[in-house]
């Protein structure tokens, strides 16, 4: 018997073989399709595939993620191949099947099977080294069970899983990038766990200012129904400058961790083109902030155009040699300032408050600079920077809390000449907190105070010197246009 089968199976393979090598292709795809017809017909088992990527999308499938979150816990009770990946700053570990593992779930009485799959090109299947295809779940169940499964077992799989991922969220800190490592997309955004720990009880700055920013950021984060009506994206514009280190980026981890957010750190030197950028906007997550830190530094985005310098009439006329030669190196650095102009002004307007920039919604865009009189007046206008904050030199107010938070203090009898000198000089946080940090292990509030003061006074001293010299130049300038004017006059 097992020989008779064993020539049985041999005959059809090589028949097959045959088939596949000289029926015409057409003909062979007209027996596939009815085969698997005839196959079906004995097969009473539905599939279902969730793919992580769907040929029209361009972000990760809802259901594909709160799909893996639903299947982490029975993935530890049943698989053999598991991938582990930490979560809540390394307290606990969620695991998850691997590729090619299959799990038992049962739902009113119903056995269902899921099985995590990678689907590979034909070009990729031949390959000798395995490359990374296009991930799916697989759902198998019975036919007698579609309804219960399709109306009722779904949508408790997407709630139960949406529920699990938020218990187990963990704010992240995304950069942008171009590698491709996915079947048919790109993934553009690379994150870490953002473990940044700053608030805005630690924040120095004015307590009324600080109240103002928190009050806006809750109005934001409860007024879903109130842009719906208004019909506008749910979205907030934030421009935050001063001079260095005054916490413009304290200032921005101090909003992810109050609202909860993840934090998108673009970086707009590493963008393509305006394509590029619209493609890095869709890729982002709602309950985010979209942060392009020192703008004015990034690109040209001042939208100026460049004016040829008005002919004078003693000019000097330079060698017509000379001319060509600089004016084709002119040329040829406007060729290469063109080429490396990978994002245009319009390219990011359309990216703040664009079509596009309406998808995912309850998302902050903020932007830092250190000059903001360099920007363009369309980039910062309201609309799209909807709130401009100055951070500016450390208070007295800024003070204290960086003396609380340093050296857990309230009082001292050092803060009222502290508070004098803040008056007559300027000096970031940034400054101030250094001065405050103790050096030593053994380091008390005594000597960070006088540090502080020390300090205080040389930025004072440097401040009336610097004034001085500005008189100075003014004085000079003025006495120059004078001695002018009375040559002209004597003329």
């Amino acid at each position: 018997m097992f020989a008779q089968l064993g020539s049985t199976f041999g005959s059809l393979f090589i028949v097959w073989t045959m088939f596949q090598r000289f029926f015409p292709l057409h003909l062979q795809t007209y027996v596939d399709k009815y085969l698997k017809r005839l196959v079906k017909f004995f097969d009473p088992y539905i599939q279902i595939k969730f793919y992580e990527y769907s040929s029209d999308r361009f972000r990760r499938s809802e259901a594909y993620i709160a799909i893996e979150n639903y299947l982490s816990s029975k993935s530890t009770e049943q698989a053999k191949r598991l991938k582990g990946d930490s979560v809540k700053q390394g307290q606990s570990i969620v695991l998850n099947m691997d590729n090619e593992e299959e799990v038992l779930d049962e739902f009113r009485g119903v056995k269902l099977f899921w099985s995590k799959m990678e689907a590979l090109t034909r070009s990729q299947t031949i390959s000798y080294y395995p490359t990374s295809g296009k991930m799916y779940y697989k759902l198998s169940f019975h036919s007698r069970y579609r309804e219960s499964v399709t109306k009722s077992y779904l949508k408790y799989i997407l709630e139960e899983g949406k529920a699990i991922g938020a218990r187990n969220r963990q704010k992240k800190l995304y950069t942008n990038n171009s590698n491709d490592d996915r079947y048919g997309h790109s993934r553009r955004w690379s994150h870490v766990v953002f473990e940044h720990p700053a608030s805005f009880d630690t924040l120095a700055m004015d307590p009324k200012k600080k109240k103002e920013i928190i009050d806006d950021l809750v109005t934001f984060h409860q007024s879903k129904e109130y842009y719906a009506r208004i019909g506008k994206a749910w979205k907030r514009g934030y421009l935050l400058y001063g001079p260095p280190g005054t916490g413009k980026s304290t200032m921005i981890a101090a909003i992810a961790n109050f609202l909860n957010y993840d934090i998108y750190d673009l970086e707009l030197t590493a963008v393509k083109d305006n394509t590029d950028l619209r493609k890095l906007l869709i890729e982002t997550s709602s309950k985010s902030i979209i942060v392009i830190e020192d703008i004015d530094c990034s690109l040209d985005l001042t939208g100026q155009r460049k004016t040829k310098p008005k002919k004078e009439e003693n000019k000097v006329e330079v060698c017509p040699i000379k001319k060509k030669a600089d004016e084709e190196n002119e040329s040829k650095s406007s060729k290469d300032e063109s080429k490396n102009s990978k994002v245009t002004l319009s390219g990011l307007l359309n990216f703040i408050d664009g079509i596009w920039s309406a998808s995912g919604g309850e998302r902050l865009i903020i932007f830092t600079t250190n000059y903001v009189e360099k920007l363009d007046e369309a980039l910062i206008r309201r609309g799209r920077m909807d709130k401009h904050i100055e951070l500016s030199y450390c208070d007295f107010e800024g003070f204290k809390v960086l003396a609380k938070n340093y050296l857990n203090i309230d009082s001292h009898p050092s803060f009222e000449t502290i508070g004098s000198l803040l008056e007559e000089s300027n000096i970031t946080p940034a400054d101030v907190a250094e001065n405050l940090m103790p050096k030593t292990t053994m380091g008390d509030s005594e000597t960070c105070l006088d540090n502080l003061i020390q300090a205080l006074k040389a930025a004072k001293e440097e401040a009336m010197k610097k004034k001085a010299e500005d008189e100075e130049k003014l004085k000079l300038k003025a006495d120059k246009g004078l001695q002018e004017e009375e040559k002209l006059g004597g003329s």
